[in-house]
């Protein structure tokens, strides 16, 4: 895997030294020795989107989403003691400024994104962020989710190897941790994919990556069917 990651990335930097012969590395900005950067999803924009489509009309939460979210470190939980700054940050100002910035985390918490508790700083003074796939996983089963954008996000999940839509079952229920060991929840999640196809009994999985791959196959073969 790395040797190919190794081949495209060789690829892709011919291709823009071809295009752009006179830029250099210390020109553009990010690489391995850059600072200031977050772990942002590669479908974070399509997510911002769906989640404004979520909160209604005239109250977008996705900008205040994002920029909580580049604040994150690994430990996904976050205090709000500068809100001024970051209702300025998230393209809030004036009078309301602050009071707009309350109000779209509130429907953030509201919507399953993330969740609040109180401190010394009032009822918005702690923040955790819960896998914001789960979540929309959960609101396309109630059917709040445009057709079009879910599809979209499925695929683009599947293209860019995220498997985290497969951890939330029919019923709206986590099925695996997510943590990239085998246990339990993937043992029962395998019976499931076994008693929905049981011409694949013979040939049933051993493993997570194989298990994730036959799910992959069957989402591709439903949204097929769905758009036809």
């Amino acid at each position: 895997m790395a040797k190919k990651k190794n081949a495209v990335l060789e690829r892709q930097l011919q291709v823009r030294s071809k295009l752009w012969p006179d830029v250099t590395d210390a020109m553009l900005w990010g690489g391995d020795d850059a600072q200031g950067f977050s772990m942002v999803p590669r479908v974070m924009p399509l997510m911002m989107s769906i989640m404004d489509d979520l909160s209604g009309k005239g109250f977008p939460v996705g900008q205040t989403y994002l920029e909580l979210w580049c604040r994150l470190r690994e430990e996904r939980f976050l205090t709000l003691n500068r809100p001024e700054e970051m209702a300025f940050h998230a393209g809030f100002s004036g009078q309301r400024a602050l009071r707009t910035w309350k109000d779209r985390v509130k429907r953030l918490a509201e919507l399953g994104f993330i969740d609040v508790k109180s401190g010394p700083i009032g009822d918005l003074s702690y923040a955790i962020f819960l896998n914001p796939y789960h979540v929309l996983k959960r609101h396309s089963l109630a059917g709040d989710i445009n057709a079009a954008k879910w599809q979209a996000l499925v695929i683009r999940a599947l293209e860019i190897g995220a498997y985290d839509l497969d951890e939330i079952d029919d019923s709206g229920d986590l099925v695996s941790g997510g943590d990239g060991e085998d246990g339990p929840d993937d043992e029962k999640a395998e019976d499931v994919e076994q008693s929905e196809d049981a011409k694949d009994r013979t040939e049933r999985p051993r493993t997570r990556h194989q298990l994730r791959n036959k799910r992959r196959i069957r989402t591709v073969k439903q949204l097929v069917q769905a758009s036809d």
